[in-house]
């Protein structure tokens, strides 16, 4: 039978590094440490197999080492690479995330984020629906959290990763406006007792200055519920020749609500997507879509969720910048039968 090995300890990561086991310890918390230093401990921990206990190391700091990661819906894809890229970023960070599923429904959202400050969680992460709800800025007052895509309430939070959805919004449309489409559906996951968010009031003030026909329609994340409201969408007599998606979830049950109808992508109907999901690539034909560069917003988020937990609150907006993928989803507006 093989020996176990015997778990390192913080003196032999010391003797490793050449540091004292107080600074191996600080910089296993990421504090009062540079970056550098920090990577080094635990390249140097990880090779030699330590792992503080998780009782000792709570007790020690009076914090959980969980941060609760609150997610719209977990339906949608792109929701899920960001949890996943999340809660490895945390791991790395030596925390753990405890993510939880708002599944679209504003009400659900509030009361689970209540549930994860009683559960005494050390920071939460929000993609939020209601970024309006005034229980953010309560949350606030005694835990650090961060919102990504939208700005939360009040103003108290301890960073934003935010999406510039101006510019975004405005890359879409310029492009399908570019392509000759007048007549563009826009399929948002926004609900009517969610206030409006800040992507689609772009949308209206976009298509009023290039002169579009842009009608919202709500439709959920989930690709197979999207798929019915874009087949009374496309179904219509007077069909758009466009769609774009608030997500590229929903823009994959347009593609399924297009074959069932017999309509071809891009010939009959262009369609472009939101988030730039690594699958979007993978459809025939490739979704066009608006990449938002997931590694970076997990890379910030986290960022300024441990500096907030780990005392160095200086509150970040981080904005990020959109690019166009454009694929062979987009393409001329089909020219209207005599």
């Amino acid at each position: 039978m093989p020996r176990q090995r015997k778990r390192a300890t913080i003196r032999e990561v010391a003797q490793a590094t050449g540091l004292s086991p107080a600074a191996v310890s600080y910089a296993l918390r990421g504090i009062q440490t540079s970056e550098e230093t920090q990577e080094r401990v635990r390249a140097a921990a990880e090779e030699l197999g330590y792992e503080a206990h998780p009782i000792a190391r709570a007790l020690a700091s009076g914090r959980s080492g969980m941060v609760g990661l609150l997610c719209g819906s977990l339906e949608d894809y792109w929701q899920q690479s960001l949890a996943t890229g999340i809660g490895r970023a945390l791991v790395g960070r030596d925390r753990y995330a405890l993510i939880l599923d708002a599944a679209g429904d504003p009400a659900r959202e509030l009361a689970l984020a209540r549930r994860l400050a009683d559960q005494r969680v050390d920071g939460l992460i929000v993609q939020p629906l209601d970024p309006s709800a005034a229980l953010w800025s309560e949350l606030a007052e005694t835990l650090p959290v961060v919102s990504i895509g939208d700005a939360l309430h009040g103003g108290l939070s301890a960073g934003e990763v935010v999406f510039d959805n101006r510019a975004g919004v405005t890359l879409a449309l310029e492009h399908l406006h570019a392509l000759g489409h007048r007549r563009i559906a826009v399929l948002t996951s926004t609900r009517a007792s969610t206030p409006d968010r800040p992507a689609d009031v772009h949308v209206n003030a976009e298509a009023e200055r290039l002169g579009i026909r842009a009608t919202v329609i709500t439709a959920p994340q989930s690709w197979s519920e999207a798929t019915r409201v874009a087949l009374r969408t496309l179904a219509a007599p007077d069909r758009p020749t466009a769609v774009f998606c608030f997500s590229d979830s929903i823009a994959y049950g347009v593609y399924a609500a297009t074959r069932e109808l017999g309509l071809s992508v891009p010939g009959d109907v262009s369609v472009c997507g939101y988030d730039g999901h690594p699958m979007s690539e993978l459809l025939t034909p490739p979704l066009t879509t608006v990449d938002w560069d997931i590694d970076g917003i997990v890379h910030a988020a986290v960022r300024v969720m441990v500096d907030a937990i780990d005392g160095r609150p200086r509150r970040r907006r981080i904005v990020r910048a959109p690019t166009l993928c454009t694929r062979d989803s987009t393409g001329p507006a089909p020219t209207p039968h005599p």
